[in-house]
C-alpha cells in the first residue's frame, strides 16, 4: 500500500498543481481575487500532496502528516472561496492519509517477540 499511496500521491500532486496554476492565471486574467488566491493556495496543496507521496514510499507516517495537511488547506480553500474542487482534493487527502496510514503500520509477524 505504501508504494500505491506515493504514487497515488505523486500522480494528484501534478494534477491539482496544473489545475491550480490554470485557476490563479484564470483569476488574475478576469480580475477576481478570491479565485487567484484560491490558485495560490492550491499550488501549496499541490506541493504538500507531492512531499507527501515522496515520503509515502520510506516513511507512510510522515506523508500521512501531510496528506493531514493538505487536507485542511484544500477544504478551507474550497469553503472560502470560488475554487470548489479544492474540497474534492481536500476528501481524497484524507482518504490518501487513511490509506497512509495503514499502509505504515506493521504485521504482526514483523514485530519483534517478547519474553
Amino acid at each position: 500500500m505504501k508504494i500505491a499511496s506515493g504514487i497515488i500521491s505523486l500522480v494528484f500532486g501534478a494534477i491539482i498543481l496544473l489545475q491550480s496554476v490554470l485557476v490563479g492565471v484564470g483569476g488574475i486574467v478576469i480580475g477576481e481575487e478570491a479565485t487567484s488566491q484560491g490558485g495560490s493556495v492550491g499550488i501549496v496543496v499541490a506541493l504538500l500532496f507531492i512531499i507527501g507521496g515522496a515520503f509515502a514510499f520510506g516513511l507512510p507516517k510522515v506523508a500521512m502528516i501531510f496528506s493531514i495537511i493538505a487536507c485542511i488547506f484544500a477544504i478551507a480553500v474550497g469553503s472560502t472561496t470560488t475554487f470548489k474542487d479544492m474540497t474534492i482534493w481536500g476528501i481524497l487527502a484524507l482518504i490518501l492519509a487513511v490509506i497512509e496510514y495503514f499502509g505504515g503500520r506493521k504485521k504482526k509477524s514483523e514485530l519483534p517477540p517478547t519474553s
